[in-house]
């Protein structure tokens, strides 16, 4: 089988940080960033969760907000973190937002067992979190819920409150269902996910397995482990992400910036990083130098849809830059063409 596909979509990944002291600030710029990459022509937009940081927390709500500035762009997840949901009202949720965007949402999903103190799981999972299940049947649930399956026979109206009541959850929005995502980053997953037919979403960080120390080819035996499982075969969707820093369009400041950027975080890809994880190298440079990366690395060459995630400790100038580059040259190059405006 070959391993070099076509590309089918690009998009970014972004975190929406913003500053303690003024959080609405970080929140309009990372709707303000949606709105400009719908306007390039990038396929898709993909926001990370975050609790307890200074990031998004609150993806539904976010796209609902997304939703009413933009009306083609692709919202996705990368990723949430089921652990910290009720599946019932992640569902809700969910397919509340994906109604409000016309059916755009991409969710991307994770699991993975409480990782506070007993003290702070408690407080955020409640009492019963030592015997609550975190595995993958907590997804599973999720796309039961968002798949329209019916949960209860329809009580008989009771003449009082209006007749509203629904056998399964609501808004119940077509398709939402097929449009879920397992972001993964070790064999297991990968074949589970590619089993329970999902689709694969993998990052910049990548499980260290086999003694396999080189990133590209690591997150290639998983893309075939994943088509290997799953009933689509070679058909089934996977997506890759890298952090770029695209030097052309940028000034000499932001230059300076993405340089000592990408140096101090250089030490945490050179081997194993403790023992049990790979993170792949972040690139800086021209458009044609990050081109070639791309076409060199076998992960992307195997994958359907490309990501760039946007450094987090940047600024709204500089992702619009890193955008700029990416749907004006970078992407182009690699035959990739931006959806028409309007």
């Amino acid at each position: 089988m070959t391993d070099t596909r076509p590309i089918k979509s690009i998009g970014f990944i972004h975190l929406v940080p913003f500053d303690p002291r003024d959080p609405r600030k970080g929140h309009e710029e990372g709707i303000e960033l949606f709105t400009y990459a719908e306007r390039l022509g990038l396929d898709s937009g993909w926001v990370r969760t975050r609790h307890l940081q200074h990031g998004l927390s609150a993806p539904a709500v976010f796209f609902g907000a997304v939703s009413r500035e933009t009306e083609r762009i692709g919202l996705g997840n990368a990723v949430i973190p089921v652990g910290f949901e009720n599946p019932f009202r992640l569902a809700e949720d969910l397919a509340t937002a994906d109604v409000l965007s016309g059916g755009r949402l991409l969710p991307g999903l994770s699991v993975h067992p409480p990782r506070y103190d007993d003290h702070l799981n408690g407080l955020v999972h409640d009492a019963g979190w030592p015997h609550e299940d975190y595995g993958y049947g907590r997804i599973e649930r999720l796309r039961g819920f968002l798949a329209g399956e019916a949960l209860r026979a329809r009580p008989e109206y009771g003449g009082f409150g209006g007749d509203f009541d629904s056998e399964r959850v609501e808004p119940y929005s077509p398709g939402l269902s097929d449009r879920l995502w397992y972001g993964g980053g070790s064999l297991r997953s990968a074949e589970w996910a590619g089993r329970a037919g999902f689709h694969w979403l993998m990052s910049n960080i990548n499980s260290y397995e086999n003694g396999e120390q080189d990133f590209a080819a690591a997150q290639l035996a998983q893309i075939r482990a994943f088509r290997g499982a799953h009933a689509a075969g070679e058909d089934a969707r996977v997506s890759v992400a890298r952090v770029f820093a695209p030097t052309e369009g940028a000034t000499a400041a932001q230059r300076e910036k993405y340089a000592e950027y990408l140096r101090s975080r250089a030490p945490r890809s050179q081997g194993v990083f403790q023992g049990r994880t790979l993170i792949a190298q972040d690139i800086t440079g021209s458009n044609d130098q990050i081109v070639d990366v791309i076409r060199n690395d076998a992960a992307f060459q195997a994958a359907d849809d490309y990501l760039f995630e946007l450094p987090f400790e940047f600024e709204l100038d500089d992702w619009k830059q890193i955008l700029d580059q990416l749907a004006g040259e970078i992407g182009p190059a690699l035959g990739w063409r931006p959806a028409p405006r309007g």
